[in-house]
C-alpha cells in the first residue's frame, strides 16, 4: 500500500502582540483553506515592540516592527512573515520583495473616547488631551484644532484604550482595522471613524502583507491564491507615492487609495509636525491601466513636493537627526 505523502509545514513569523496573532490566524486560516499544509507559528519580538518607552524615530523609524521578521526569512527560520502593510519600510530588499496582500479591512483611523462621547475632532473640548505616537495623526489633528494637546501613547491596543477609559487621555486615535480584528470596538462604543479626506490614513493601513523569499517558488505559489487584486493594487499605488516623495517615516505623510469599479482615487497629505503647514492633493484614474495609474501617482507626488512638500520633509529630516 502506497504511503501517503507527508503534509508540508509552513513556518509563519509574526510579532507577539494579540493583534499580530489575530492577523496571523486570518492568514493561516485562508492558507489552509486553499492548500494541504500545516502551519507552525514563530513568535518574534521586534525592536519596536521591545522599546515602547521611546519614540519610533528614536529607535530607528522605518521598519522597526518588521526587520526581525524579515531576518527570520533570510535565515530560513521562517517560510512566510505576516506584516501589517503600514509597517513595511519604503523599500524592500530584492531577496524579500515577494508576497501577497489580503483583502483590505477598513483603512480609516478611529477616534476613541469614554463611552464614545466625542464623535469627531471638532467635538473635543478646548485643550483636550489626545493620545497618539503617530506624527501623521498628530499633525492632522493640529491642522483641524491647534488648541488640542497631543501626548505620546504607545503600547498594545488594549493598553492604549485602557488609558482612555481610565481618564488619562480625553481621546486617542487608532487604526480602526486593528480594533475590529481583536473585537475591541464594542468596548469603546464603536468609536468614531474619521473620513480619509479628514484624517488621511497611513500608507498600507488596514491591509496585511504576507511576505516570503523571492526565490522560494513553492511558497510563492502557495500564497498566490490569497492575493486580493484591488487591495494589492491600492497598496501598490500608496507605496509608489511614498517612495516618490521620499519621506519614509520622518515626516507626517498619509496616502490612501480606493479601487472600485475599474477606477482608482488616491488622496494624500504631507504635513508639518505642528500642523501649521500642509500640502493635500488627490488624483484618480482607470484601474485597468497600472502603468498609467503609477505615472499619475508619481506626478502627484512631484506636484506636492514642488508645492511645499519638499521643504516640509527636509525640515522633518533635520528634526529627526537632532532627536536620535
Amino acid at each position: 500500500m502506497a504511503q501517503r505523502a507527508r503534509r508540508r509545514t509552513i513556518r509563519v513569523a509574526t510579532r507577539r502582540s494579540e493583534l499580530a496573532f489575530a492577523q496571523t490566524k486570518l492568514v493561516v486560516q485562508q492558507l489552509q483553506e486553499r492548500a494541504d499544509v500545516d502551519c507552525e507559528i514563530l513568535p518574534i519580538t521586534t525592536k519596536g515592540d521591545a522599546q515602547i518607552d521611546r519614540s519610533l524615530i528614536a529607535i530607528g523609524g522605518d521598519g522597526v516592527f518588521v526587520k526581525e521578521l524579515m531576518q527570520a526569512l533570510l535565515d530560513e527560520r521562517a517560510d512566510i512573515a505576516v506584516h501589517s502593510a503600514k509597517d513595511l519600510p519604503t523599500g524592500l530588499p530584492p531577496e524579500l520583495d515577494a508576497g501577497v496582500v489580503l483583502e483590505r479591512a477598513d483603512a480609516r483611523d478611529v477616534l476613541v473616547s469614554q463611552d464614545n462621547r466625542y464623535t469627531d475632532i471638532g467635538s473635543l473640548p478646548p485643550g483636550a488631551l489626545v493620545g497618539t505616537s503617530s506624527l501623521r495623526r498628530a499633525a492632522q489633528v493640529r491642522m483641524v484644532r491647534d488648541d488640542l494637546r497631543i501626548a505620546p501613547l504607545r503600547g498594545n491596543v488594549d493598553t492604549r484604550i485602557g488609558k482612555v477609559r481610565a481618564g488619562e487621555y480625553d481621546a486617542a486615535i487608532l487604526a480602526l482595522a486593528g480594533l475590529a480584528r481583536i473585537n475591541l470596538l464594542p468596548s469603546v462604543g464603536g468609536g468614531s471613524p474619521l473620513a480619509p479626506d479628514v484624517m488621511v490614513p497611513a500608507v498600507g493601513q488596514g491591509a496585511l502583507y504576507v511576505q516570503c523569499r523571492a526565490a522560494d517558488a513553492d511558497v510563492r505559489a502557495l500564497l498566490a491564491p490569497l492575493d486580493h487584486g484591488p487591495s494589492s493594487f491600492a497598496i501598490r499605488l500608496e507605496r509608489s507615492f511614498l517612495a516618490a516623495v521620499g519621506g519614509g517615516c520622518v515626516a507626517p505623510i498619509g496616502a490612501y487609495a480606493s479601487v472600485q469599479d475599474a477606477t482608482w482615487r488616491l488622496v494624500a497629505v504631507i504635513a508639518a509636525t505642528d500642523g501649521t503647514t500642509s500640502v493635500r492633493r488627490s488624483a484618480q484614474g482607470r484601474a485597468a491601466d497600472a502603468s498609467e495609474a503609477l505615472a499619475a501617482v508619481e506626478a502627484l507626488a512631484s506636484e506636492m513636493l514642488a508645492a511645499g512638500g519638499r521643504e516640509i520633509i527636509v525640515s522633518a529630516r533635520q528634526r529627526d537627526e537632532h532627536t536620535r
